[in-house]
């Protein structure tokens, strides 16, 4: 599978002369298995890039894919109404993530581009779209086995694993230690993942100064559930919008010394994952129910050990 950053940014954009070397775009991640399928992990400002680049080359990459939305903050859903793609009749997505206590999933994102918030609702979109509302779960989309789980962050978030049969990646934004069940999550899934994308938006100092409980973790929290966890390589993200180029690359310097394998991601930096030993995955499976469809119908990932509840036609 081939991993691409293209958003690295928390909390807000911050297009500045010295954020530019690993970026200044909020959450957007891609994945590509081995089979061509396209996984989009959340759609903050840097999705708008993505969709660039996937309408100038869409003679050779089809404009369908599936969307992960981790959480509902702003940072991680305020690139939509700027993903081209969406606009285009040939395109298809489909988007995951967990139910609102008080809207659906398709409520929740379309209710950003309602009147007054922006000048083109989401019906205008010409493309077909789908969306799926998910718990802690395992299913399959497409050649990939996702498995979800909860974790510690304001309003809930999702952290995603994604299996191909040729490697493991994991995608754990917006996450503070709890030393509980929450990190108990987090380790079901990093455990022996060959890359993990983990939230360490904060110094330690910065963390005991007044940001505890606002839902983010530490680079030096990330360097301890990335060795507990048999992480292959880990990926710090989420960086803070007054994080400097300078002040993340000391941090990188200085984390490498405790765990070798690590990287800051920085936008544009794109990684190929494979093992030698294929990934262990489950045999049985289960049918999805499909939540909601605008147009044609998608292919139905399978489950295991879930019930998905239904939003309406």
């Amino acid at each position: 599978m081939r991993v691409k950053f293209w958003g690295v940014r928390g909390s807000i954009p911050t297009p500045t002369h010295s954020t530019m070397g690993y970026g200044g775009n909020t959450a957007c991640v891609t994945l590509r298995t081995e089979a061509g399928h396209l996984f989009i992990l959340d759609a903050g400002s840097g999705i708008r890039a993505l969709g660039q680049h996937l309408l100038s080359n869409r003679e050779n990459e089809p404009l369908t894919g599936s969307v992960f939305i981790s959480h509902f903050h702003w940072d991680h859903i305020m690139g939509i109404p700027f993903f081209m793609p969406l606009y285009h009749p040939n395109s298809h997505y489909s988007f995951f993530s967990f139910r609102h206590p008080h809207s659906s999933f398709q409520e929740v994102i379309e209710a950003q581009m309602n009147v007054p918030y922006f000048p083109v609702p989401m019906k205008s979109m010409a493309g077909e779209r789908a969306f799926y509302e998910i718990g802690e779960q395992s299913f399959e989309v497409g050649d990939c086995l996702v498995t979800t789980r909860r974790l510690n962050h304001p309003q809930g978030c999702l952290g995603y694993r994604f299996d191909d049969g040729h490697a493991a990646f994991t995608y754990a934004t917006d996450h503070e230690p709890d030393g509980g069940p929450f990190d108990r999550n987090l380790f079901e899934l990093a455990h022996d993942a060959d890359m993990l994308v983990l939230d360490a938006q904060y110094t330690p100092v910065e963390y005991e100064g007044g940001r505890r409980g606002w839902g983010h973790g530490t680079w030096e929290s990330a360097l301890q559930i990335a060795r507990e966890a048999s992480v292959k390589r880990l990926v710090l993200f989420h960086h803070d919008p007054d994080r400097t180029d300078l002040q993340l690359s000391q941090i990188v310097e200085k984390a490498r010394k405790q765990f070798p394998a690590l990287d800051a991601a920085s936008e544009g930096w794109e990684v190929r994952l494979s093992r030698t030993i294929p990934v262990a995955r489950p045999e049985k499976m289960g049918a999805l129910e499909r939540v909601y469809a605008l147009a044609a119908t998608p292919p139905i990932p399978r489950l295991v050990n879930s019930v998905v509840a239904r939003t309406g036609d």
